[in-house]
Order: structure tokens, then sequence, then C-alpha cells
């Protein structure tokens, strides 16, 4: 019996921890009972020494001091803010105005909203309920198709594990060990792509079934100037004054870098967007500003309400990203700021009161505590899963596996998709990426050969980080379906603007709307198994150093060696006349005095 356990010791602790999550106690419960009882049959098996685990009070107390981790709070903290102080509300319905009159405008505004949500954020539970109160009643109002509408407000939610700052993207750089700052580099691209995949689908529903997404009609549009305009011509042109403004800084960006930092390596291209969109934004809050103190009338009532409600958070995102993407900030630091901003503008919306603080400190709290807790559990798991040499027993596992790499990432893939229909992102995080990650550092470079390891294991987090994002759509427990179910109508109830009876919105047309997207992030992650440079192009690799002329810099003298003193002793064979190799007379005057404290010794 204790051979059979020995020798099957690390299937025994999977089934071990599946039998303590299906008992029902919570998942950082089960974690450590499952690492502490099989810590203690493996140490009665003699398959490691019970001296092992006096380190594991360390391992605890090294989470308790990441500093890392901190990023967490904090944006959840600015996310929290941003969206009790009315932020998602006034986006919506702007954002909405502005695309209203297209078909499918709604559905675009709520893709558009959804992805500043998430970089405000970062929680999709917020997102979804948020969108799902304001927006669901009005698409439905006006005819939506059921699914379309479900679907987009879900998926839309969603966004907030995939664009920056995510809170996935900091737990996934942690337990890989890389930089987060670079995670979110490369993730900026992927994430803006699935925005535009999101909305291009819109597109073609549209197209293909107009009646499914029909526009605001005319009494919905509330901005209106006097002479019955709409108000879009400003809004262009002020899009268009902001975009040449843009573009004209990432011409100079380079030069700017240089006189302010001194840097001479290549500017970043995210870093040149993150700042060419403040400036642009930056630039669209001035002329707003301008135009309401001296009331010239150049912009219209839609543009300028569109610039005070949607500019602020932008500048707002591009600060704390641009801060993080310079170096200028860490991402904990950029946390910091960003909650630091979210008071600031709550302030000056007049919203921030004593009970919104409370709120936000008690779901930051509760949030922070939640993922604290998971990630002490899985720590305790992986040390007797290491212990018991489970990495080893992972990486037979798959390197048996037909295709190699390729073969790899594909069954990963499907693995993190099977088990986001059951668990939660942060669980699968914590439990699954510790036990692939030192396999898919030895197996990934040969798929791209010349890149660097920590660029490739980046590819790997962010490809892992869009799998993950489907967890919050596919059944049975998809969390965003459960969000929106919860503010969704359950019963037929009367519109109050048209007075029409809307029916209500079932839970099978909520689970039907998820399937198009889920698609669409299915495609959106073997686009970048397919294509790693849309991950890879936005991490800095910092400057290029030759070592070998890097070494010979630091052993060339920068000044005439001195003359080195005459010695007594016999010179080197080719040492010149009354000079002598100073290495060798301090060889030469050290073995004399070694011999002479022996003779002494002798005597």
């Amino acid at each position: 019996m204790t051979a059979f356990i020995a020798q099957n010791f690390v299937p025994l602790l999977f089934c071990g921890l599946l039998f303590f999550l299906l008992t029902g106690i919570p998942v950082a419960f089960g974690l450590v009972a499952t690492g502490l009882l099989f810590g203690f049959i493996g140490m009665e098996v003699k398959l490691f020494p019970p001296t092992l685990f006096q380190a594991l009070p360390l391992r605890v107390f090294n989470i308790m001091s990441n500093d890392t981790l901190l990023a967490i709070p904090f944006f959840t903290f600015m996310g929290i803010i941003l969206e009790r102080s009315g932020m998602a509300e006034d986006l919506l319905e702007t954002v909405g105005q502005v695309f209203g009159p297209a078909r499918g405008g709604l559905a675009i505004a709520v893709i558009l909203v959804g992805a500043l949500l998430a970089a405000t954020t970062g929680v999709v539970a917020a997102a979804v309920i948020s969108m799902g109160l304001i927006s669901l009643p009005i698409m439905l109002r006006y005819g939506y198709n059921r699914t379309i509408a479900t679907g987009t407000i879900t998926a839309s939610g969603t966004l907030a594990q995939a664009i920056p700052p995510s809170l996935v993207l900091i737990v996934l750089a942690d337990q890989m060990g890389r930089s987060v700052g670079d995670m979110y580099a490369g993730a900026l691209i992927p994430g803006l792509l699935l925005v535009g995949l999101y909305v291009l689908f819109v597109v073609v529903v549209a197209v293909v079934r107009p009646a499914w997404v029909p526009a605001l009609p005319q009494e919905a549009r509330i901005y209106r100037e006097p002479s019955g305009a709409s108000g879009h011509r400003s809004l262009i042109a002020l899009l268009v004054i902001c975009g040449v403004a843009g573009w004209a800084w990432t011409k100079v960006h380079h030069g700017f870098m240089v006189w302010a930092t001194g840097r001479a390596t290549p500017s970043p291209g995210d870093e040149v967007f993150i700042l060419a969109m403040t400036v642009a934004s930056l630039l669209a809050l001035a002329l707003a500003i301008v135009n309401r103190v001296t009331r010239m009338g150049l912009l219209s009532r839609l543009a300028e309400q569109v610039t005070f409600v949607l500019i602020p958070p932008l500048v707002l995102i591009f600060l704390v990203l641009g801060t993080i993407f310079l170096g200028v900030a860490t991402p904990t630091e950029g946390g910091a700021m960003g909650a630091m901003g979210a008071l600031i503008m709550a302030f000056a919306r007049r919203k921030l009161s004593l009970k919104l603080m409370r709120q936000a400190l008690d779901s930051t709290a509760r949030l922070a505590t939640f993922v604290l807790f998971i990630l002490v559990g899985s720590t305790v798991f992986s040390f007797t899963f290491n212990a018991a040499d489970g990495h080893v027993w992972v990486e037979h596992l798959f390197t048996g596996l037909p295709g190699g790499a390729l073969g790899f990432l594909i069954v990963v893939n499907i693995l993190v998709f099977i088990l986001g229909c059951f668990i939660d992102f942060f669980e699968i995080a914590f439990i699954v990426i510790p036990m692939l990650a030192p396999v898919a550092e030895k197996l990934l470079p040969t798929l791209l050969p010349g890149v660097p390891v920590d660029a490739v294991m980046i590819w790997f987090g962010v490809l892992i980080a869009m799998n993950m994002q489907t967890s919050f759509l596919t059944p049975p427990f998809g969390f965003a379906l459960f969000y929106l179910r919860s503010v969704a109508a359950k019963t037929d109830y009367k519109d109050r603007v048209t007075g029409q009876t809307i029916p209500a919105v079932t839970t099978g047309q909520i689970y039907k709307g998820s399937i198009a997207f889920i698609v669409l992030q299915v495609i959106m992650v073997a686009a970048i198994i397919a294509f790693p440079k849309l991950v890879i192009d936005g991490i800095d690799d910092g400057p290029k150093i030759d070592a070998d002329k890097a070494l010979q810099e630091m052993v060339k003298p920068e000044r005439p060696p001195l003359e080195a003193p005459t010695m007594p002793g016999p010179a080197g064979a080719d040492a010149e006349p009354g000079k002598e190799d100073p290495n060798k007379a301090i060889l030469d005057a050290l073995k004399r005095e070694a011999d002479a404290a022996s003779a002494a010794g002798k005597k």
C-alpha cells in the first residue's frame, strides 16, 4: 500500500482536491486541507522529509509581503468608486446618443462603454450589472433582438479580463514570475482587437438582419441643437482636430523622450499610442472648457457632453497606463494613482460621500481577502505538489502529447476552457498556472525561436487570460450570465416611456446570447496562437546590449596604467628590464611570506 501511494502520489493528490471541492467547502480551505493532508501522507510514506514543511510559514509570509499584489485592491477601489459615482450611467447615455441614430448603434455603444469600464473598473460584476440595469431596458424598448442584446451586455462586461489594468493579468504575472507592466503591454493590442471584433459582429448583424438592431427613433435623441441638427458634425470636427494632434505627437514623441529622459532607444509602440491618446484627450477637454467658459458656441451640445463625460475617465486610464508603460510607476503605484484620480473625479462630480467610501472600502476588502485566501490555499497545495516532484509528473504528461509544443498549447487551452465552465478565473490562475508554467517555459520557446523566454511567457500569459475570459460566458457557471440574470426582468412589465408591455427576459435567452460571443473569443485565442507578434511586438525588450563588447569595455582601461614598482626578485622571462608584472610580483611576495612563516613554524 505504501509503495502504491508513493508511486501514484500526484494523481491521488488531484483526486483528493477534487473530493474536497465536491464537498462544497470554500476553494481556499479545500486547497489547504488537501495540501496538509497529503503532506502528512507523503511524510509517512517517506516521499519527502518532515523538515521540508518548516519552510511553509516563510512561503505564506512572502505572500503577505508581495508588493505586486497590492495593485489588486488599488485598481478594485478605483473601479468601484468610478462605478458608484454614476460614471457608467453617464457614459451609456452619452455614447448611446452618439451611435444611436445608426442601426446597431446601441449595441456598439454598449461594447465601447464596456471597454471603457474594463479599463477603469476592472470588475466584471460592476460592468455587467451597470449595463444590464441601464442599457437592457432601452434595447428592449426599441425592439432589439433579445439574444443580441443580452449577449452584447454580458460579453462587453467580460472585457475587464482582457483589457489592462485587468486583475487577472496581475495574478498571472505574479504566478509566472513576470513583469505586470510587460503583461499589460502585451495584452493591449489583443484586447483592442477583441473590441473591434465585437463591433464588427454587430455591424454584420446590422447589415444582414437590420430588424434585429434598429436605430433610435427621433424622439429618443435628447441632445439636439436649436436648429434641429443632431450635433454630429461638430463632434466629428472635434475628433479630426484631436486626431491630428495625436498624430502630430507620434512624430515628436521620440525626440521629446530623448530630451526629457535622455533615453536613446526607440520608444515602444504602446507607449507612443497611450501618450498620443492622452494629448488628444487633453486637447479635447481644453477646447470644451474654453467653449463653455467663453460661450462661443463652437461645439454642439452633443460634442460638449461627450467631451465632459468621456474625456476625464479616458485621461485617467491613459495616465495610469502611460506611467506604467513609461516605467515611471510600477503597477502598484499606478493603481494607487488611479485610486486617487477616481476620488478626485467623484469629488468633482459631487458624488463623493461617506456612504460611497464605506461601500467601496468594504467591497475592496472583501475581494482582496478572497484573493489572498485562495493564494494562501494554493501555496499550501503547490508546496506539497512540488515536494512530490509534481511538476516533473506534469511535464512527462504533456511532453508525451502528439504535436510537441503546439499540442501542449492546444491541450492547455482546451483544459482551461473546460475548467472555466465550472470554477472561477482566480482559482484557475492560482491552482493550474503554477503547474503549467514550468512546462510552458521548457516547451514553448521551440515554437518561437529567437524570442526571449520572458516574451514567450508573456505571450502564454496573455493567451491564457484571453481564454479565461470565456469562463464568464460558458454555462453552467458563467458568472456574467448570472449577473445579468439578477438584474434582467423576470416578469412582464410596462415600459415607463412607451407604455407597452415588455415580456420578461428568460434564462434561455441570456444563455443563447452568449454563444456567438464565445465563438468570437475562441477566434481571438486562435489568432493569438497563430500570430504571436500581436503580443510580443507590444513588449519593450529594452536596449540591446552586445555582451562581448560590454565585457571589453569593462576591462578596457580608461587611463594609462600606473607603472608597477620594481620589487626584488627575479623578473619573468618576458618582462621588460626594470619592470615586472604586478600580479606576478604580488603572488611571489605572498609565496615568500608563506615560506618564511612555514620555516619559522618548523623551528
